[in-house]
């Protein structure tokens, strides 16, 4: 999350809480990990007791999460240069508490938007789309929240789930020009030494997609291209990649930027190639899926050449590998930049009220699955990476 300035207030909320130590199993709603996490390091610090909040939250023991987000809110010094910030732990807490059924307080409401305005926007419209059941008043309430905080963080999940379920179906145009469509080609990337795995996954591809022209990059010629189509700063960014997938992630969205069509991951499989093709007669100009959290998935996607979607991603990736270079590589370069190249589009139509792209499709995990499916590749088995992409 980016800094906030107005966490230089002078006084803060102290928030009420039982007990700061000598916590049990059950305070820990009988989490082992968080128990044994205690245990070790107990909870007497900002960073330690938002450790123990964030396991509580991973494994949905929101009203115990929702705890110790606050502990760690009372730990913390309120200095804007500290983190996580205040404001970040609050507002953990309060999403916590909504998550568990519980009102959140007005105090803690009222210091939230002193620490930022955004962020109170955000938990304020999920009360409103949560609680009042309704959608359209809680995407008005949250604004553009999303841009207090870090690509791909929760936040960009949330709204993207509440905006969907507003949008109308998408309408394609009955003769839309060629540039407005998805290419019929499919674009891929391995980094070096293609495994046995790959090189069938592409000969799979060519052959069984014929009505489609099938590329895979590795990174030299990846790295030549994105030279010769964008010059020394994207070469240079994406040879300095931190890792093979963050790499894939750079290269993806120039990729199908300039030249348009689908991107696949080289270790999934387009299995159902006739759903692949009758999408493509629909002749959208885009075509994203949503994972069950409504994460936007990047290892399968297409969209046309020029694309106001993809060039919103890209402003995303060129900022965060500046500003934020060891930020998670999903929220980085990943699924992330998807999520608020989205997400700001939606905004942008709902508060001029103009429609929103009606040839942009997102579909959902199912027609994801009914077209694709996971390779086993041997990488997965033994946790390496490496040129996964």
């Amino acid at each position: 999350m980016v800094v906030d300035t107005a966490e230089t207030e002078a006084t803060y909320l102290t928030l009420p809480m039982e007990k700061t130590s000598d916590f049990t199993l059950e305070d820990f709603a009988h989490d082992h990990q968080a128990m044994n996490y205690y245990h070790k390091h107990g909870a007497a610090t900002v960073e330690h007791a938002f450790a123990l909040a964030n396991i509580l939250h991973m494994h949905k023991l929101v009203r115990e999460a929702a705890y110790f987000y606050g502990l760690a809110f009372n730990l913390h010094s309120k200095h804007p240069r500290e983190y996580p910030l205040a404001s970040s732990l609050l507002q953990a807490r309060l999403l916590c508490m909504l998550k568990a059924g519980l009102t959140p307080p007005d105090d803690e409401l009222e210091q939230l938007e002193r620490l930022s305005k955004p962020i109170h926007d955000y938990i304020c419209g999920i009360m409103v789309a949560w609680r009042q059941h309704d959608p359209k008043g809680g995407l008005e309430r949250m604004g553009n929240c999303f841009e207090a905080f870090h690509t791909g963080e929760e936040v960009d999940v949330l709204y993207l789930e509440t905006a969907l379920s507003v949008l109308p179906e998408p309408k394609m145009p009955a003769r839309p020009p060629e540039e407005q469509t998805i290419p019929p080609s499919i674009y891929m990337y391995w980094d070096s030494n293609r495994p046995e795995e790959v090189e069938q996954n592409l000969a799979y591809h060519r052959e069984e997609l014929e009505a489609f022209d099938v590329r895979m990059f590795d990174r030299d010629d990846a790295a030549q291209w994105l030279y010769e189509r964008y010059g020394r700063e994207a070469q240079d960014l994406f040879l300095n990649a931190r890792h093979p997938a963050e790499a894939a992630d750079f290269l993806r969205v120039h990729v199908i930027q300039e030249l348009g069509g689908w991107w696949l991951d080289a270790d999934i499989r387009i299995t159902a190639p006739e759903e692949l093709e009758a999408l493509a007669v629909k002749k959208p100009s885009h075509v994203f899926f949503v994972t069950d959290n409504y994460y936007v998935h990047n290892d399968f996607f297409g969209s046309r050449r020029n694309s106001p979607i993809l060039a919103d991603c890209m402003l995303s990736l060129y900022r965060n590998s500046y500003l934020f270079k060891d930020l998670y590589i999903a929220y980085k370069t990943g699924p992330g930049v998807f999520n608020r190249a989205l997400n700001r589009k939606l905004h942008t139509a709902f508060s001029t009220g103009q429609p929103f792209e009606r040839s942009v499709m997102v579909l959902r995990s199912p027609e994801f699955d009914s077209i694709i499916a996971d390779m086993d590749m041997a990488y997965k088995k033994d946790g390496n990476w490496h040129a996964a992409g």
